[in-house]
């Protein structure tokens, strides 16, 4: 990497710690994911036991307060190596955002320490299986009764569904756009129910499943913020870092396919010679590339200007964007020079990349929803600044700790 891509030897030195650990951690765990395609529970426990989870939490609370860029870097290491525990930690940093953004000071204290040691693996639950991405559509409620809450409905796609200590589930309390609010929800409260793990197509080792309410009693006290935040928790968690995370997911999985990509052509011989001396398969090569140094500098970029306090909503948007496409791009054309060498996970990992690839499509918003945002952006009709509203405050912080 150069400083065109703005690291510190406090960025190089982190990487290369979480780079060993999921090379001799996490890679030994692949083949028993893949066959069984169960919920890596234990695996996952001990990602979070590293600290990692804490990149973005103050160190007042336990955490490294390394900010954004430091934590697109963590994700991408471990995407490198498995793009399904590179989801299980962002899947919590979205959980630990709520917290920050929105917590008060006893739910700081009482939480972001458990997570930033380890110990305690929270969610997001706001996409429900009749509302998708339409986050007004939300239909779960939580009903006042006394000073507590009784919540019903049911959460879909929750990541870290199966794992989680702590779901920070959205529900309507009241009509309109100012109808949602946003609560705390221990995992083993009485009428908080699992569905079965279902496999899915890729990220084996993961889980982001169905969590089902039914009247689920939980104090007033976690209720986060006041009544009619939940509109705010949703969105503002989805841009400042389901985003951005995504983006970093995608980008260990678009190194990856290169790298196998390159040794795969390099060893391989047709006609006497590599394929990688091939016309056709160095202009394969190059656009891929090209497409990971775009997607990687626009990752980090919006991750920079996140970290630093700086208006870059429309910049997060594309580095999602870019990443899921681009990276989806080059696991297609690298399973085209694969052939039927591709096909076979026992041959080659190029499959899983291909399928754990599509998976970043969707969350945090399809590209049609992307596009539509920056298409706002260009017109001027952007309402919400999420960028500069919730993250100005951790700029001075960084100004002296991620420099060190």
């Amino acid at each position: 990497m150069t400083d065109g891509y703005h690291l510190t030897p406090r960025h190089t030195h982190l990487r290369n710690t979480v780079r060993v650990f999921a090379e001799t951690e996490v890679r030994p765990h692949i083949p028993e994911l893949e066959a069984s395609r169960s919920v890596a529970y234990d695996l996952s426990r001990q990602i979070a036991c590293q600290g990692w989870l804490g990149v973005t939490i103050d160190p007042t609370h336990g955490g490294l307060g390394l900010g954004h860029l430091a934590k697109t870097i963590i994700i991408e290491e471990l995407s490198r190596v498995s793009a399904a525990m590179g989801a299980m930690l962002q899947a919590s940093q979205l959980g630990a955002a709520k917290i920050i953004h929105f917590g008060n000071d006893e739910q700081k204290q009482t939480w972001l320490p458990a997570i930033a040691a380890g110990t305690c693996l929270p969610t997001i639950a706001v996409t429900e299986p009749g509302s998708g991405s339409h986050v007004l559509g939300i239909t779960t409620t939580a009903v006042p009764d006394g000073d507590h809450y009784l919540i019903n409905g049911t959460k879909t796609f929750v990541g870290n569904s199966h794992i989680a200590d702590l779901h920070g589930v959205v529900a309507r309390t009241s009509p309109g756009t100012r109808g949602l609010s946003a609560f705390l929800v221990e995992a083993d409260r009485p009428g908080v129910h699992l569905t079965p793990h279902q496999p899915s197509m890729g990220l084996h080792g993961f889980s982001f499943g169905e969590v089902a309410f039914d009247n689920c009693r939980i104090p007033a006290a976690n209720r986060l913020g006041a009544e009619g935040d939940g509109l705010d928790v949703a969105y503002s968690s989805s841009v400042l870092y389901g985003r951005p995370n995504l983006a970093a997911v995608a980008l260990g999985i678009h190194q990856a396919t290169l790298d196998t990509t390159i040794a795969y052509t390099t060893n391989q011989h047709r006609y006497g010679k590599p394929l990688a001396d091939l016309p056709t398969i160095k202009q394969r090569l190059g656009t891929m590339q090209s497409r990971l140094m775009t997607a990687r500098l626009a990752a980090y970029h919006a991750a920079h200007l996140l970290d630093h306090g700086q208006p870059c909503d429309a910049e997060l948007i594309n580095a999602k964007l870019i990443n899921a496409e681009f990276t989806i791009d080059s696991a297609r054309t690298a399973m085209e020079m694969h052939a039927a060498h591709g096909l076979h996970p026992a041959q080659s990992p190029i499959e899983r990349y291909f399928r754990d690839a599509l998976h970043i499509f969707a969350p945090a918003g399809t590209t049609d929803i992307q596009l539509l945002r920056l298409a706002e952006h260009a017109l001027g009709a952007t309402q919400q600044p999420w960028s500069t509203q919730f993250n100005a405050s951790m700029a001075g912080r960084l100004e002296t700790s991620v420099a060190r």
